[in-house]
């Protein structure tokens, strides 16, 4: 029960009535804290605090601790809960969620406990968007063919989503073919201020947010606190379980100047990730400020905020002002509600103008904005940035460097080699560097009017001077919102896009979660067979190796605007600043600069195309504007009726005894490195989400089981199925295994017999043996996708530990709360400084022992000559609830227990 111990609650009067809130000015009046001082994001926290305090998990301590909470950095900052607003869950990543509900509603039914005490305690949005692939291209049916393609594909898996919303209270879906989540949260799910009955008082709080997918952040930018979590702590969350964590640094990021005529808000964004990433701001906090703050349309700071995981930042805030305002009206918010919002962020001391304060902050990072000029990202990560005007010489550079982040490897001799290729009877050639896809998608740039008309218009300048996309280059539109089809439509610039071969083929994720579909013709063949390293462009937000397509091995992140610039020149030997594009019907030559957007061309229709009554029409019927959702039959019931036979949903297994219910309890004995693994390795290397080859582990398994080839869809896909994901786990076919240099992909030496084998068949061998197992890593292990398959996929190989130099922030947890212990090498101290080969036998001792956070454990190390070395490690289970947890097994078993007593 909340129990108001600092006497904070008090009336506000709106227009929407009289509500109730917890005054933050009273801690400053009782001298607790000087309000103006902290950071607007630790202003929303703490008001969580407060409103939460005296429920379980929270006490008055919390509260004192964060009020006191100093700018300088310290890595034994206290622990704080939080309980988020809402929940918001896609559907590769909110689907096994759901599944391992269903599975704990099973379990307690077989125990003679109430199935139903499993559900959302909180209101919980699963927005379908990251399933439909582009099949079909370039025509006015292929929205059409690839959403049937889709529906086909995926119905079991739809059905049990249906299911889900019957079963569980306080869970809404959004059907497919609505748009990407994150567009949807912005435009139309966030509230901003959330509201709650007490008795008879409606309480007013901030809106808050956890979602399964990392991108969650992109919300920041409205105000709106939240980030990105795994499966299995959104599970928790959701179920009413408090999130722990130590109480963050918060950088500040100011911004001055102006942005030149020629840079794109994509430019910016990039630029910022890139100097975030190098800033090392890993689970820390970002909240924006500065004069050009002011500048910055809600679109321009949503791409921004929603880079926050490729930075590394926990989260990236722009506190709310008066751009905000204008937004919520833009997108068709009730006056009443935004008076609503404006009023109680005012009341709060958390609304932003042109006098308020600056904050104090750990440390201020500055950019002048008219210092970013336009650039690329890439080719394998989404924070290595290459000015334009470089773009050629970096690509011919990275062609011949050594295989590694930025290096493909290729001989000197062979680099400029051409291989013929047919598409549509018609012949043309290939080489390093041709542009084979080129994709405007990601709700990063299709939120943002300015480059999605700014790459219209591109398109109408380059149509009319007789310009034409490459025929080998495969194009591809899909937006995150049906809003943006409709202004494109109606300002007459999506026939241009179209004419160079820009369809919609869908609305969802598409290309920027990897389902790019197949490329035209013979390309993948000719690929494939001549090893040649070809290029994506594309609007996304994410390029690692093996992501965008398995064999395109260069991916660029870009503005929609050059996207479409590199659909005509079909090359990223291409140099913008001095080769024309082509010539036009009268033989002159066309340069980038001829067909480029100008900044007022864009702001006009921008006025004029764009209303309030575009979004109130396209979310109008979101949850019932798509019939084939409609039409599902699924089955009733509190329980899930589990089918043996399924490839797709299969009871989860990790409240069963074999997956090692008590490890946690056991120290790690002469275990083997299953994979010792370089810097950067991501969750896509780990468990990749894309197309399912017929020829992998995982491929073989399904077509054991009467699978056909067309159907195996994608490992994203297969989430519900653990047979599947686990064969899935390290199978990129871009993966380095030290283990094995001379092979790419999902491959690594048994020990002691020496043998090459896949991952999954190498783990089980080690499994017959007795033998347990972990992984040893360099620099940012688990970065990228919030995917909780990273973390259960190894656990099922029998994977204890992971030795790293460093985590990411989500898959850390995910790895903590699986029962998977996450080890970090100390300061100066990596496998190579140690010496380590991977073929030793390591002990790993003081797990039982572990009482707090952080302990220093001891690795005894045995090498095949039989000496022994010794090193110790940081153990990087962060909180008391984590601790508890790993020391139970895991989560799963520790809420099973929880509900039975319940």
């Amino acid at each position: 029960m909340h129990k108001d111990y600092f006497n904070t609650l008090d009336k506000l009067n709106t227009k929407a009535g009289n509500i109730y809130y917890y005054r933050l000015e009273t801690l400053e009046k009782q001298g607790l804290m000087v309000l103006s001082a902290f950071p607007y994001c630790l202003r929303v926290l703490i008001e969580g605090l407060v409103r939460n305090c005296g429920k379980k998990g929270f006490n008055k301590t919390h509260v004192l601790e964060l009020a006191q909470w100093k700018p300088s950095s310290s890595s034994t900052r206290p622990i704080i809960p939080f309980i988020p607003g809402r929940m918001l869950l896609q559907d590769l990543t909110g689907l096994p969620v759901l599944n391992d509900m269903a599975t704990l509603r099973t379990a307690l039914a077989h125990r003679g406990s109430n199935p139903q005490k499993v559900s959302p305690r909180i209101p919980t949005d699963l927005v379908i968007d990251h399933s439909v692939q582009v099949d079909s291209f370039g025509c006015e049916t292929a929205r059409r063919l690839n959403e049937e393609m889709e529906f086909k594909r995926n119905q079991e898996r739809y059905q049990f989503l249906h299911w889900s919303q019957k079963a569980f209270d306080h869970l809404r879906i959004i059907p497919p073919s609505s748009g990407i989540i994150h567009q949807i949260n912005l435009e139309y799910l966030a509230s901003v201020v959330l509201s709650v009955r007490q008795g008879k008082k409606i309480i007013a709080f901030p809106d808050s947010i956890l979602g399964t997918d990392s991108h969650t952040t992109m919300i920041n930018s409205l105000g709106v606190i939240g980030w990105g979590v795994g499966g299995i702590e959104a599970m928790a969350a959701m179920l009413g379980y408090t999130i722990e964590f130590p109480i963050p640094d918060v950088i500040g990021l100011r911004l001055d100047g102006e942005l030149q005529k020629n840079v794109t808000p994509t430019d910016l964004a990039l630029t910022l990730t890139s100097l975030l990433r190098q800033k090392n701001v890993v689970g820390k906090f970002v909240e924006i400020f500065g004069d050009a703050v002011a500048n910055l349309r809600l679109e321009d700071r949503a791409m921004i905020s929603n880079m926050s995981p490729e930075s590394g930042a926990t989260m990236t805030y722009f506190p709310i002002d008066k751009r905000t305002v204008d937004y919520l009206r833009l997108t068709g918010r009730s006056e009443a509600h935004i008076n609503l919002v404006e009023t109680y962020f005012k009341e709060q001391g958390l609304f932003r103008t042109e006098r308020s304060i600056i904050p104090t902050y750990t440390e201020i990072i500055h950019l002048d904005l008219v210092t970013i000029e336009p650039v690329l990202a890439g080719p394998k990560r989404p924070y290595d940035l290459i000015p334009r005007r470089e773009i050629a010489k970096t690509f011919k550079t990275s062609l011949t460097s050594p295989i590694g982040i930025k290096g493909f490897g290729v001989t000197c001799q062979s680099s400029k080699k051409k291989r013929p290729v047919t598409i549509n009877g018609n012949t043309y050639h290939l080489g390093h560097g041709t542009v084979v896809l080129a994709a405007i998608t990601s709700c990063t740039n299709t939120t943002n009017p300015k480059v999605m008309i700014g790459a219209g218009l591109l398109a109408k300048k380059a149509v009319e001077k007789g310009l034409q996309a490459k025929p080998y280059v495969k194009t591809s539109f899909a937006p995150g919102s049906r809003t943006v089809t409709t202004y494109l439509q109606e300002s007459g610039l999506m026939k241009y896009l179209e004419q160079l071969g820009f369809y919609l083929v869908g609305y969802g994720c598409t290309t920027c979660i990897g389902n790019s579909g197949p490329l035209p013709g013979d390309i993948e063949k000719v690929i494939d067979r001549e090893r040649l390293i070809t290029a994506a462009v594309l609007s996304g937000n994410r390029n690692f190796e093996g992501r965008i397509h398995q064999s395109i091995k260069a991916s660029y992140l870009t503005s929609p605007i050059m996207v479409v610039a590199y659909a005509l020149v079909g090359n990223m030997n291409f140099d913008f600043t001095s080769t024309p594009l082509g010539e036009d019907t009268k033989s002159n030559k066309i340069f980038l600069g001829d067909i480029w957007p100008l900044t007022e061309e864009i702001e006009e229709i921008i006025g004029d195309k764009i209303s309030p009554q575009i979004y109130l029409n396209c979310y109008a019927d979101i949850l019932s504007h798509n019939k084939n959702w409609n039409n599902l039959i699924s089955s009733n019931g509190n329980l899930f009726n589990w089918n043996a036979k399924s490839t797709y949903v299969k009871e989860s297994p990790f409240l069963s005894l074999k997956t090692g219910r008590t490890q946690a309890n056991h120290g790690i004995h002469q275990a083997r490195v299953l994979a010792m693994l370089g810097d950067s390795i991501t969750t896509d290397h780990i468990s990749p989400a894309g197309i399912i080859p017929p020829d992998s582990v995982a491929g073989k398994y399904l077509i054991e089981k009467g699978t056909a080839n067309k159907d195996l869809n994608t490992y994203g896909s297969r989430r519900g199925n653990h047979e599947v994901l686990a064969r899935g786990t390290f199978s990129n076919i871009r993966l380095r295994n030290l283990l094995t240099p001379e092979n790419e992909g999902c491959y690594t030496r048994h020990l002691p017999s020496q043998e090459i084998l896949p991952i999954f068949e190498a783990a089980e061998r080690y499994r017959r043996e007795g033998t347990s197992l972990i992984i040893i890593a360099g620099k940012q292990y688990g970065t990228g996708s919030s995917r909780d398959w990273a973390a259960k996929g190894p656990l099922l190989l029998g994977v204890r530990a992971v030795i790293a130099e460093s985590f990411e922030r989500i898959h850390r947890s995910n790895l903590a709360l699986m029962g998977i212990l996450p080890l970090q090498f100390l300061n100066g101290e990596n496998m190579c400084s140690l010496k380590l080969s991977g073929d030793e036998l390591y002990t790993i001792s003081g797990i039982q022992e572990m009482q707090k956070p952080g302990e220093i454990l001891n690795v005894k190390v045995k090498k095949h000559n039989h000496q022994e070395i010794q090193f110790h490690v940081i153990s990087r289970i962060n909180t008391p609830l984590e601790l508890v947890y790993f020391q139970q097994g895991g989560i799963f078993y520790t809420m099973l227990k929880n509900l039975s007593k319940q």
